[in-house]
């Protein structure tokens, strides 16, 4: 038997909040069928529309990916947490809702082919300049991810759209 490696378990984490559909809904699954109406739509009591929340994840995705890449500086820091979730959405606007839908399935992969590519001296490295390891940065990110995903169909029920089995 094999022995099982930090790399190992983070892959399958990413996975699992992506695409496989095991023991929580994965974040593709969450988002698929959504219309543009439904990802701008915002609750009556106030809150976050579901754009909101894929505007805000893809913000830091693609600042973890540039800092596994060693690019960090290719992405400006946010003015603060609160702005990477940007505006509702435009519920009329399918072409933006689309798009970035495909750069988020896109930056999905990409970070998990950076993932496969880490070493396991990569995972102890310090991250960035904290004396934080980039194994715990990393199982941290899959979480928020996850817990992202959770928000994302409660606003489907919520708003009546969510149908799908898994």
């Amino acid at each position: 038997m094999t022995k099982t490696t930090a790399q190992d378990v983070l892959l399958i984490q990413k996975d699992d909040t992506w695409d496989q559909c095991n023991w929580i809904v994965p974040l593709s699954k969450s988002l698929e069928g959504l219309t543009a109406e439904q990802a701008a739509w915002v609750p009556p009591s106030g809150g976050l529309s579901i754009w909101q929340l894929v505007n805000h994840m893809y913000y830091y995705n693609h600042r973890l990916l540039r800092r596994i890449q060693g690019n960090a500086s290719q992405v400006p820091s946010a003015d603060s947490n609160i702005s990477t979730f940007g505006n509702p959405g435009d519920p009329s606007n399918t072409d933006g809702w689309n798009t970035l839908m495909q750069n988020t399935a896109q930056l999905a992969q990409q970070l998990r082919d950076q993932l496969t590519g880490l070493q396991e001296s990569d995972l102890e490295a310090a991250y960035m300049d904290s004396e934080e390891k980039w194994s715990h940065e990393l199982a941290r990110w899959i979480l928020h991810d996850a817990y992202h995903a959770g928000q994302i169909v409660l606003l489907r029920r919520q708003q009546g759209s969510w149908n799908i089995v898994f």
